[in-house]
Protein backbone atom coordinates (compact mmCIF):
# COMPACT_ATOMS: atom_id res chain seq x y z
CA UNK A 1 0.00 0.00 0.00
CA UNK A 2 1.51 3.22 -0.94
CA UNK A 3 1.37 6.17 1.50
CA UNK A 4 0.12 9.14 0.06
CA UNK A 5 0.77 12.68 1.04
CA UNK A 6 -2.01 13.17 3.75
CA UNK A 7 -3.05 16.06 5.65
CA UNK A 8 -0.43 18.41 7.41
CA UNK A 9 -0.02 18.29 11.03
CA UNK A 10 0.12 21.76 12.35
CA UNK A 11 2.60 20.36 15.26
CA UNK A 12 6.18 21.30 14.84
CA UNK A 13 5.48 22.32 11.07
CA UNK A 14 7.03 25.85 9.49
CA UNK A 15 5.45 25.47 6.15
CA UNK A 16 1.77 23.68 5.29
CA UNK A 17 0.20 23.64 2.00
CA UNK A 18 -3.59 22.31 2.28
CA UNK A 19 -5.24 21.62 -1.31
CA UNK A 20 -3.35 23.86 -3.17
CA UNK A 21 -4.49 23.89 -6.96
CA UNK A 22 -2.14 25.85 -10.07
CA UNK A 23 -3.27 25.94 -13.27
CA UNK A 24 -1.92 27.30 -16.51
CA UNK A 25 -4.80 27.68 -18.91
CA UNK A 26 -6.16 24.08 -19.16
CA UNK A 27 -2.76 22.26 -17.79
CA UNK A 28 -2.76 22.01 -13.77
CA UNK A 29 0.48 22.08 -12.24
CA UNK A 30 -0.44 21.36 -8.99
CA UNK A 31 -3.64 19.48 -8.13
CA UNK A 32 -5.08 19.74 -4.61
CA UNK A 33 -1.65 18.84 -3.16
CA UNK A 34 -1.25 18.84 1.08
CA UNK A 35 1.65 18.72 2.50
CA UNK A 36 4.36 20.32 5.35
CA UNK A 37 7.58 21.27 6.10
CA UNK A 38 8.62 20.51 9.83
CA UNK A 39 11.10 22.83 11.70
CA UNK A 40 14.74 22.51 11.36
CA UNK A 41 14.72 19.34 8.57
CA UNK A 42 16.06 19.05 5.36
CA UNK A 43 13.10 18.13 2.81
CA UNK A 44 13.95 16.95 -0.39
CA UNK A 45 11.00 17.12 -3.10
CA UNK A 46 11.06 14.65 -5.84
CA UNK A 47 9.80 13.57 -8.68
CA UNK A 48 9.63 13.04 -13.13
CA UNK A 49 9.85 15.84 -14.89
CA UNK A 50 6.61 18.18 -14.66
CA UNK A 51 5.78 16.93 -11.65
CA UNK A 52 4.96 20.37 -10.30
CA UNK A 53 8.17 20.83 -8.01
CA UNK A 54 9.71 23.81 -9.16
CA UNK A 55 5.40 25.38 -8.96
CA UNK A 56 5.78 24.33 -5.06
CA UNK A 57 8.78 26.40 -4.72
CA UNK A 58 7.28 29.31 -7.07
CA UNK A 59 4.10 29.24 -4.92
CA UNK A 60 5.69 29.32 -1.73
CA UNK A 61 7.99 32.24 -2.47
CA UNK A 62 4.69 34.31 -4.29
CA UNK A 63 6.21 34.15 -7.83
CA UNK A 64 2.99 31.93 -8.78
CA UNK A 65 -0.10 32.11 -6.46
CA UNK A 66 -2.53 29.18 -6.39
CA UNK A 67 -5.99 29.30 -7.54
CA UNK A 68 -7.07 27.29 -4.92
CA UNK A 69 -6.07 26.41 -1.64
CA UNK A 70 -3.94 27.67 0.96
CA UNK A 71 0.02 28.33 1.89
CA UNK A 72 0.76 29.01 5.41
CA UNK A 73 4.10 30.03 7.24
CA UNK A 74 4.64 30.16 10.76
CA UNK A 75 7.34 32.82 11.47
CA UNK A 76 10.48 32.76 14.01
CA UNK A 77 7.98 34.52 16.58
CA UNK A 78 5.20 32.20 15.93
CA UNK A 79 2.54 34.25 13.87
CA UNK A 80 1.17 32.45 10.94
CA UNK A 81 1.10 34.48 7.66
CA UNK A 82 -0.88 33.21 4.61
CA UNK A 83 1.38 33.40 1.94
CA UNK A 84 -1.00 32.36 -0.78
CA UNK A 85 -2.02 36.37 -0.14
CA UNK A 86 1.19 37.94 -0.20
CA UNK A 87 3.78 39.67 -2.58
CA UNK A 88 7.17 38.04 -3.63
CA UNK A 89 9.12 41.02 -1.41
CA UNK A 90 6.77 40.43 1.74
CA UNK A 91 7.32 36.75 1.90
CA UNK A 92 11.37 37.28 1.61
CA UNK A 93 10.85 40.03 4.40
CA UNK A 94 8.73 36.80 6.62
CA UNK A 95 12.51 35.34 5.83
CA UNK A 96 11.52 32.73 2.88
CA UNK A 97 14.74 32.80 0.56
CA UNK A 98 15.40 30.48 -2.27
CA UNK A 99 17.40 29.68 -5.46
CA UNK A 100 16.64 29.56 -8.80
CA UNK A 101 16.89 26.46 -11.71
CA UNK A 102 18.67 29.25 -13.82
CA UNK A 103 20.97 31.34 -12.11
CA UNK A 104 19.38 34.36 -11.18
CA UNK A 105 22.59 36.62 -10.42
CA UNK A 106 23.47 40.04 -11.42
CA UNK A 107 26.76 39.32 -13.36
CA UNK A 108 27.64 42.41 -14.04
CA UNK A 109 28.32 43.20 -10.66
CA UNK A 110 30.92 41.63 -7.92
CA UNK A 111 30.40 38.29 -5.43
CA UNK A 112 30.47 40.91 -2.57
CA UNK A 113 27.68 43.26 -4.05
CA UNK A 114 24.99 40.67 -5.24
CA UNK A 115 25.39 39.19 -1.47
CA UNK A 116 24.87 42.97 -0.27
CA UNK A 117 21.99 42.81 -2.29
CA UNK A 118 20.78 39.79 -0.61
CA UNK A 119 20.57 41.77 2.47
CA UNK A 120 18.25 44.47 1.57
CA UNK A 121 15.13 43.31 3.50
CA UNK A 122 17.16 43.58 6.39
CA UNK A 123 18.11 47.81 5.77
CA UNK A 124 16.37 50.67 7.17
CA UNK A 125 16.06 54.32 6.67
CA UNK A 126 15.30 57.04 3.77
CA UNK A 127 16.05 58.07 0.97
CA UNK A 128 18.48 60.91 2.55
CA UNK A 129 20.39 59.27 4.93
CA UNK A 130 20.73 56.31 2.30
CA UNK A 131 22.20 58.61 -0.38
CA UNK A 132 24.26 60.62 2.03
CA UNK A 133 25.66 57.34 4.03
CA UNK A 134 25.83 59.09 7.31
CA UNK A 135 24.33 58.64 11.36
CA UNK A 136 22.39 55.55 11.86
CA UNK A 137 22.42 54.83 8.05
CA UNK A 138 26.21 54.18 7.98
CA UNK A 139 25.77 52.30 11.01
CA UNK A 140 23.25 49.91 9.84
CA UNK A 141 25.52 49.44 6.91
CA UNK A 142 29.02 48.28 8.44
CA UNK A 143 26.73 45.88 10.55
CA UNK A 144 25.16 44.84 7.03
CA UNK A 145 28.63 44.15 5.54
CA UNK A 146 29.80 42.42 8.66
CA UNK A 147 27.37 39.64 8.14
CA UNK A 148 27.88 39.37 4.36
CA UNK A 149 31.73 39.10 5.42
CA UNK A 150 30.62 36.18 7.44
CA UNK A 151 28.57 34.44 5.16
CA UNK A 152 31.81 34.85 2.63
CA UNK A 153 33.73 32.88 4.88
CA UNK A 154 31.78 30.40 5.54
CA UNK A 155 30.85 29.65 1.79
CA UNK A 156 34.80 29.61 1.56
CA UNK A 157 34.13 32.70 -1.36
CA UNK A 158 37.12 35.27 0.26
CA UNK A 159 39.46 34.44 -2.74
CA UNK A 160 36.63 35.74 -5.34
CA UNK A 161 34.42 38.21 -2.91
CA UNK A 162 35.76 40.81 -5.92
CA UNK A 163 35.38 38.77 -9.02
CA UNK A 164 32.82 39.69 -11.47
CA UNK A 165 30.01 36.80 -11.12
CA UNK A 166 30.08 36.70 -15.00
CA UNK A 167 33.17 35.89 -14.88
CA UNK A 168 33.26 32.92 -12.45
CA UNK A 169 33.07 29.31 -13.45
CA UNK A 170 29.73 28.15 -13.13
CA UNK A 171 29.74 26.14 -10.08
CA UNK A 172 31.11 29.26 -8.25
CA UNK A 173 27.76 31.18 -9.03
CA UNK A 174 25.87 27.98 -7.88
CA UNK A 175 27.53 28.86 -4.58
CA UNK A 176 27.36 32.40 -5.22
CA UNK A 177 23.88 32.31 -5.49
CA UNK A 178 23.19 30.32 -2.43
CA UNK A 179 25.41 32.85 -0.18
CA UNK A 180 23.28 35.57 -1.82
CA UNK A 181 20.22 33.38 -0.25
CA UNK A 182 21.84 33.03 2.72
CA UNK A 183 22.40 36.74 3.38
CA UNK A 184 18.45 36.90 3.82
CA UNK A 185 19.49 34.91 7.02
CA UNK A 186 16.61 33.27 6.13
CA UNK A 187 13.77 30.98 8.17
CA UNK A 188 13.26 28.92 5.45
CA UNK A 189 15.55 28.08 2.06
CA UNK A 190 14.12 26.72 -0.95
CA UNK A 191 16.75 25.62 -3.17
CA UNK A 192 15.85 24.76 -6.97
CA UNK A 193 18.41 22.49 -8.73
CA UNK A 194 21.04 23.42 -6.77
CA UNK A 195 23.18 21.05 -8.67
CA UNK A 196 22.10 21.10 -11.74
CA UNK A 197 24.79 21.25 -14.26
CA UNK A 198 27.55 20.61 -12.09
CA UNK A 199 30.35 17.70 -12.04
CA UNK A 200 30.45 15.09 -9.44
CA UNK A 201 33.05 16.97 -6.98
CA UNK A 202 30.59 20.34 -7.69
CA UNK A 203 28.17 18.14 -6.42
CA UNK A 204 29.59 16.45 -3.29
CA UNK A 205 30.98 19.83 -2.59
CA UNK A 206 27.62 21.83 -3.35
CA UNK A 207 25.86 18.49 -0.97
CA UNK A 208 28.34 19.48 1.80
CA UNK A 209 27.04 23.37 2.08
CA UNK A 210 23.46 22.53 2.21
CA UNK A 211 24.33 20.02 5.10
CA UNK A 212 26.09 22.66 6.63
CA UNK A 213 23.46 25.40 6.26
CA UNK A 214 21.49 22.98 7.38
CA UNK A 215 22.95 21.63 10.63
CA UNK A 216 25.23 24.42 11.67
CA UNK A 217 23.05 27.03 11.27
CA UNK A 218 19.84 25.40 11.90
CA UNK A 219 17.79 26.55 9.14
CA UNK A 220 14.75 24.82 7.61
CA UNK A 221 15.57 23.70 3.73
CA UNK A 222 13.45 22.02 1.08
CA UNK A 223 15.15 21.02 -1.59
CA UNK A 224 14.49 20.46 -5.23
CA UNK A 225 17.24 17.97 -7.59
CA UNK A 226 17.11 15.56 -9.82
CA UNK A 227 20.23 13.67 -8.77
CA UNK A 228 18.62 11.02 -6.44
CA UNK A 229 22.06 10.13 -5.44
CA UNK A 230 22.90 13.55 -3.67
CA UNK A 231 19.05 13.56 -2.48
CA UNK A 232 19.28 10.62 -0.60
CA UNK A 233 22.16 11.62 0.89
CA UNK A 234 21.54 14.36 3.08
CA UNK A 235 17.30 14.03 3.62
CA UNK A 236 15.63 13.67 6.22
CA UNK A 237 12.40 13.32 4.33
CA UNK A 238 11.47 13.10 0.90
CA UNK A 239 7.83 13.91 -0.74
CA UNK A 240 7.50 12.58 -4.10
CA UNK A 241 5.23 14.25 -6.48
CA UNK A 242 3.26 12.80 -9.52
CA UNK A 243 1.39 15.29 -12.28
CA UNK A 244 1.14 17.77 -9.17
CA UNK A 245 0.34 15.36 -6.41
CA UNK A 246 1.70 13.80 -3.60
CA UNK A 247 2.30 9.80 -4.23
CA UNK A 248 4.63 9.39 -1.31
CA UNK A 249 6.86 10.62 2.02
CA UNK A 250 9.11 9.13 3.95
CA UNK A 251 12.71 8.48 4.77
CA UNK A 252 14.75 8.32 2.00
CA UNK A 253 14.85 4.41 2.66
CA UNK A 254 11.22 4.20 2.49
CA UNK A 255 10.71 6.18 -0.44
CA UNK A 256 13.46 4.76 -2.28
CA UNK A 257 11.22 1.32 -2.26
CA UNK A 258 8.03 2.59 -2.45
CA UNK A 259 6.73 0.85 -5.53
CA UNK A 260 4.21 3.86 -6.43
CA UNK A 261 8.05 5.49 -6.42
CA UNK A 262 9.64 2.98 -8.91
CA UNK A 263 6.14 3.22 -11.44
CA UNK A 264 6.78 6.87 -11.30
CA UNK A 265 10.25 7.27 -12.45
CA UNK A 266 9.98 4.18 -14.47
CA UNK A 267 6.71 4.19 -16.23
CA UNK A 268 6.00 0.66 -15.14
CA UNK A 269 4.53 -1.29 -12.28
CA UNK A 270 6.97 -2.20 -9.17
CA UNK A 271 6.24 -6.00 -9.92
CA UNK A 272 5.88 -6.02 -14.17
CA UNK A 273 8.37 -8.20 -15.40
Amino acid sequence: MTPSVGAASAQGSILELRDVTLRFGGVTSLAGLTMEVRERELLALIGPNGAGKTSVLNCVSGLYRPQEGTIVLTGRDGARHALDRLAPHRIAGLGVARTFQNIELFRHMTVLENLMLGRHVHMRGGVLSGGLYWGRQRDREVAERRRVERIIDFMNLEPLRSAVVGSLPYGNQRLVEMARALALDPHLLLLDEPTAGMNAEEKESMARFILDVHEEQGITVVVVDHDIDVIMDIADRVVVLDFGRGIAEGSPREVRNDPAVIDAYLGRKADAP
